[in-house]
């Protein structure tokens, strides 16, 4: 079973699986209705472009544009996230246990001592986090992380954020998560793959011999599919546990 029978749409619906995680700005910008506005500066923790909302990281592709508009982009109103290019420490980008939807293995946090993670943090407001709660779904819990060093580019420093994390746990092979290559990272301790690899990897692991772009199309068309290859790759996956982290009900807002 796949998306469409029309060439040109399996053609697009493998593109979006195989570009994760998506374009993603170097400087921090502000989404607006699916355009970008690059900001001048770091902003100020007063600013009223951060009044009423709360900071998550983003860790994989909820920083890049294209999801976001994906996700926010047919909400009625105007639709205005800042996203601050940031550095968490001691922490990495590493691949879920599961197939999303769309067909990528997407991201999650995993505890590495001595690493620095590159990454977003998206300021959403309270309806804009509930979408998001929405779009994260069944694969991810809502927490909040304390204790924790994030530095914003040029700015000012949070120890305390609100992240997801995957239900799943971390893929893992030879018993250690693997980092997505798409997220830059210094000083990363884990084995790197591709979107590509990554999915390769899985597909090995669950339909060995079958083409690549065939076992993409039937993740994205078949959620029976997706949920046979998730239970696969969890068999040995990792569950993140970080001291400082504490998991929230889908209504919480941090301060």
């Amino acid at each position: 079973m796949t998306p469409s029978g029309s060439p040109t749409v399996n053609s697009r619906a493998l593109a979006l699986a195989k570009a994760y995680p998506f374009a993603i700005p170097a400087q921090s910008y502000l989404y607006i209705d699916g355009e970008v506005r690059p900001l001048d500066g770091p902003l100020d923790s007063e600013a009223p472009e951060l009044e009423g909302r709360v900071p998550v990281l983003a860790v994989g592709s909820n920083a890049a544009p294209e999801h976001l508009k994906g996700k926010f982009g047919h909400l009625d109103g105007t639709q205005v996230i800042p996203v601050e290019r940031a550095r968490l420490f001691d922490f990495d980008s590493v691949y879920s246990a599961h197939v999303a939807s769309y067909g990528s293995i997407p991201a999650t946090l995993a505890p590495s001592p001595g690493t620095e993670l590159a990454l977003g943090v998206t300021w959403l407001t309270r309806d804009q986090l509930s979408r998001m709660h929405e779009t994260e779904g069944a694969n991810y819990r809502f927490g909040q992380l304390s204790g924790v060093r994030v530095e914003i580019d040029g700015g000012r420093a949070l120890d305390r954020v609100s992240a997801y994390v995957s239900v799943h746990g971390g893929l893992a092979v030879a018993g250690a998560p693997l980092g997505v290559a798409g997220i830059a990272a210094r000083n990363r301790k884990f084995e790197e793959m591709s979107q590509l690899e990554v999915l390769a990897h899985a597909r090995d692991r669950f339909a060995p011999g079958t083409p690549l772009d065939d076992f993409i199309l039937e993740a994205i068309g078949d959620a029976g599919y997706r949920r046979r290859l998730t239970a696969e790759l969890k068999k040995d996956a990792l569950s993140f546990a970080a001291p400082g982290f504490s998991s929230a009900a889908p209504g919480f807002e941090a301060t």
